[in-house]
């Protein structure tokens, strides 16, 4: 098991190399290379040359952490052909990049609306024909997992649209933290496991409350029928995903891929936040 830390709390507050000493400050072996502005942005082309590629590999080698995974996030499921065709070759450099850095793994989002969810779904088919093969040539693997708000929220949609693709390679990212969309607020752990099968490769682990608790009143938006999707990445106990189940069903799946820190929540406190989930991670796995 990969056991890494997604370094999204200092993303706005230190350069690459920075962030890679803090991870490796906090105990962490691996890195999930989250976006941020100077690297892969947030629906941005890549600002990486070879400097930086070499910079960030020398330290990674100084500090001894790795890259477990390259996580870009584009707009290649639409619903705009324009910006599809844009994300399209950002992905196309993210996918050189990650080769460069001797990355196997990329991980993503579905993207698009779940506003227009066929229309979405048309353009991430028409991305991925055009990417699956560039993938599959550089030997560099993809884990996608549905995100709220995205063309894909539920789980069964993730499992459904990854068989659908029909590549080995291709596997599931469960978020704990978007526990309560995976099934419009059930958050039945076990169903949701029974559904993945073999599909899941990656956790990223976080808590969040139950959106629609209190008669949907958990979250109160105005106006009443604002289009709005909202939910935590908590430290585990902050939240209500019952991480007694997740960590039972991993450990007798005798789970071997990555398990991330996903905690967003805290920039003020990364270290306690971090140490806080270290312990409760490494107990709840085994590890």
């Amino acid at each position: 098991m990969k056991f890494a830390y997604d370094p999204s709390h200092f993303r706005d507050n230190t350069t690459i190399t920075e962030m890679i000493h803090k991870v490796a400050d906090l105990g962490y072996e691996y890195i999930e290379m989250s976006p941020r502005v100077d690297f892969c942005p947030f629906y941005g082309f890549p600002k990486v040359d070879k400097a930086m590629i070499q910079t960030v590999k020398k330290t990674l080698s100084e500090t001894g952490v790795k890259i477990s995974s390259l996580l870009p996030l584009y707009h290649w499921a639409g619903p705009e052909e324009d910006r599809r065709q844009a994300a399209v070759r950002n992905w196309k450099r993210a996918i050189e990049i990650a080769v460069e850095l001797g990355v196997d793994l990329m991980n993503s989002e579905f993207s698009g609306s779940k506003y227009q969810a066929d229309v979405s779904e048309e353009m991430f088919i028409r991305s991925m024909d055009e990417l699956l093969p560039i993938f599959e040539k550089e030997g560099v693997r993809l884990n996608l997992q549905a995100h709220p708000y995205d063309f894909i929220e539920t789980n069964a949609g993730a499992v459904n649209m990854i068989r659908a693709l029909d590549k080995p390679w291709i596997k599931l990212v469960y978020s704990t933290a978007h526990a309560f969309y995976y099934d419009d607020g059930v958050g039945d752990i076990n169903a949701q496991f029974d559904e993945d099968g073999d599909l899941i490769d990656h956790v990223l682990f976080a808590d969040t409350y139950n959106h629609k608790a209190a008669f949907g009143l958990r979250y109160i938006v105005n106006p009443p029928d604002a289009k709005v999707t909202i939910h935590q990445h908590l430290n585990i106990g902050e939240g209500e995903v019952d991480f007694d189940t997740i960590f039972k069903r991993l450990r007798a799946m005798k789970f071997d891929g990555i398990a991330t820190n996903a905690v967003f929540a805290w920039s003020d406190k990364p270290q306690e936040s971090s140490d806080f989930m270290k312990k409760k991670l490494k107990e709840g796995l085994g590890i």
